[in-house]
């Protein structure tokens, strides 16, 4: 039985992937992003210098075989910084995003499941909570807990929980009639385990997709708060703080604020493609 089990889920993930194949771009992009993965976590072994190690006698210099991309007002090197940028802005993305999505898939599946007065009520808070833009939202959250690159994950986390739990309600209530679902009710099975082992396993397929998306807005969103001075603070090589400490001096050196917007744009862009990919390899009906 177990084996039959894990032969159909076997073959369900080989026919994703054989979809997602016919995608040339959706599969670059997945490449970039588990190239970007690796940087990340191999940041130290991979940078030449440490992010902030200051040599006041090279400062803005352009680049040589010393730094390769040159260095700040600090006498930092750059591409040092851009590499451990990755790890910090990767890190803001993945938590902000599971924060969001395990709270969100919890509250829209009990949403979905129970129906009535629960879910209304869950509904309509979602309602008010969506009414306050998403950034003002994340800025005034992390005003009042303080800056720092944990407390604007954690707000971006917080703001970002209605998108999941309404996608999540939105599947169940197509799954929830199923002759499964009747069957599994039938032989009493807690209400739990069959949101657990039957509902969320065939809800799932549009979340991953909104997952893979929303890691690229939840960096943007990170690189923002940063801007702004709420999110990493100096001397944390953040991709969004990197811009911000360059924005007094981009008319002379461009290039300080050019190389992580750089990096943002990229990784932003492949997370949509790759989740445009994704979609489509879940659901070839939705393909155009």
């Amino acid at each position: 039985m177990n084996e039959t089990i894990n032969w159909k889920k076997r073959s369900r993930v080989a026919e994703v992937w054989r979809q997602l194949k016919k995608n040339k771009v959706a599969v670059v992009c997945l490449f970039i992003i588990i190239a970007v993965f690796l940087v990340a976590i191999f940041a130290p072994y991979i940078a030449p210098y440490p992010y902030d190690k200051q040599d006041y006698s090279a400062t803005f210099a352009p680049p040589s075989e010393d730094h390769l991309l040159g260095t700040d007002q600090l006498g930092r090197d750059i591409l040092s910084r851009l590499i451990y940028g990755a790890y910090q802005s990767l890190q803001l993305s993945v938590i902000s995003t599971a924060i969001a999505s395990l709270i969100g898939i919890i509250i829209g599946a009990i949403a979905g499941y129970y129906g009535g007065a629960v879910d209304n009520l869950i509904m309509r808070f979602f309602d008010i909570y969506q009414s306050i833009p998403m950034f003002l939202l994340c800025v005034t959250l992390a005003a009042v807990m303080g800056p720092s690159l944990a407390n604007a994950t954690l707000a971006i986390g917080i703001s970002m929980i209605p998108g999941p739990a309404r996608m999540m309600r939105a599947s169940i209530l197509s799954v929830r009639e199923m002759e499964y679902i009747e069957s599994a009710r039938l032989i009493n099975a807690s209400d739990f385990h069959i949101i657990r082992k039957y509902i969320i396993p065939n809800a799932i397929a549009p979340l991953i997709v909104y997952v893979t998306m929303s890691m690229g807005m939840n960096m943007l969103a990170g690189a923002a708060m940063s801007y702004i001075g709420l999110g990493a603070q100096p001397p944390v090589p953040e991709w969004g703080a990197m811009v911000s400490d360059a924005r007094n001096i981009m008319r002379d050196h461009g290039t300080l604020a050019m190389y992580p917007g750089f990096c943002i744009m990229i990784v932003v862009l492949a997370f949509n493609l790759l989740g445009d990919g994704l979609r489509d390899a879940l659901d070839p009906r939705l393909k155009s």
